[in-house]
């Protein structure tokens, strides 16, 4: 059923069922819409009919967004999601906590041990970069919530020429643990241009977040850093690319209807994340919001 069917067997204003997702009307994200099956409608309608009736005489609030929580702040409940610190990420969560509600919990991970978060489900959702969806899921369908498209590479000092990446040999590096996806395009990027990795790696120091990258480099302590191209501009770095990714969110495809992720999911489709993704450096946004569902290896 689409939500303009739902409002009709339920007999309420099409806005209200947007307040039902948030009390957890389950739902299923197709492409950009979200649809329903009729007997969960019925079935969650017998359950919370009393809560499901009480929003009834405001439908047509102006004040209000048709996606709007109906619960107050005191007793939400935050979601978490595992990702780095990307400037992308920061912006999305803020935007969520302002706009729409109900909160995400941050919890800083890279990209293998935010999936290892998510396999244990002790979070909702999980930082991703690449299109591939991973091993491991044997158990569940998982979706994708694209978010960006991110320029990573080398952030280096003010006053440094780099000309070519072999030119980081030496240098003091303020890198990435083994399990941060940005290693992988240093070292095949290296490789083409005939350093060993180990090389570069020999004297590193391992930070666990972008942001602690690029304030390394910018207090001395590293020359050179691995970082995206967004926070080498926040701190006033200079930047050599490496690779360009798209980087988003994985979910088990199950809880697509969860509040917290329709939220989510809202905001990155919105033209305010994209207005304010427009004032960073190093993203392309349009494709932000957008779900596609698979299968894991």
């Amino acid at each position: 059923m689409t939500t303009k069917e739902v409002a009709a067997l339920l007999k309420v204003h099409p806005k209200h069922v947007y307040r039902l997702l948030r009390r957890g009307l389950p739902a299923h994200r197709v492409g950009d819409e979200w649809r329903f099956d009729e007997e969960e409608v019925r079935r969650f309608c017998r359950n919370r009919g009393t809560d499901m009736l009480a929003a009834r005489g405001t439908e047509g609030s102006a004040s209000e967004s048709p996606v709007s929580s109906q619960t107050s702040p005191a007793t939400q409940t935050a979601s978490f999601i595992a990702a780095n610190g990307d400037v992308a990420v920061e912006l999305l969560l803020e935007l969520v906590r302002r706009l729409r509600g109900p909160c995400l919990g941050h919890i800083p991970a890279d990209h293998a041990t935010g999936l290892g978060l998510l396999r244990q489900e002790t979070v909702l959702l999980s930082g991703f970069h690449g299109d591939a969806m991973p091993a491991g899921f044997p158990e569940a369908g998982l979706a994708r919530i694209q978010l960006v498209d991110r320029q990573v590479g080398i952030v280096f000092q003010r006053g440094l020429h780099l000309r070519r990446l072999s030119s980081i040999v030496g240098r003091r590096l303020a890198g990435r643990p083994l399990t941060a996806g940005i290693r992988t395009h240093l070292d095949v990027s290296l490789r083409n241009e005939g350093v060993e990795p180990e090389r570069v790696y020999k004297n590193a120091m391992l930070l666990d977040s972008h942001r602690d990258v690029v304030m390394a480099v910018v207090r001395g302590d590293a020359q050179v850093g691995l970082a995206s191209q967004a926070w080498a501009a926040r701190a006033g770095l200079g930047f050599l690319a490496l690779a360009s990714e798209s980087y988003g969110f994985l979910v088990r495809a199950k809880n697509l209807g969860d509040p917290a992720i329709v939220g989510l999911c809202e905001v990155a489709q919105g033209s305010a994340f994209r207005k304010r993704l427009a004032s960073e450096h190093g993203y392309a946004a349009s494709r932000a919001g957008e779900i596609r569902l698979g299968t894991s290896a």
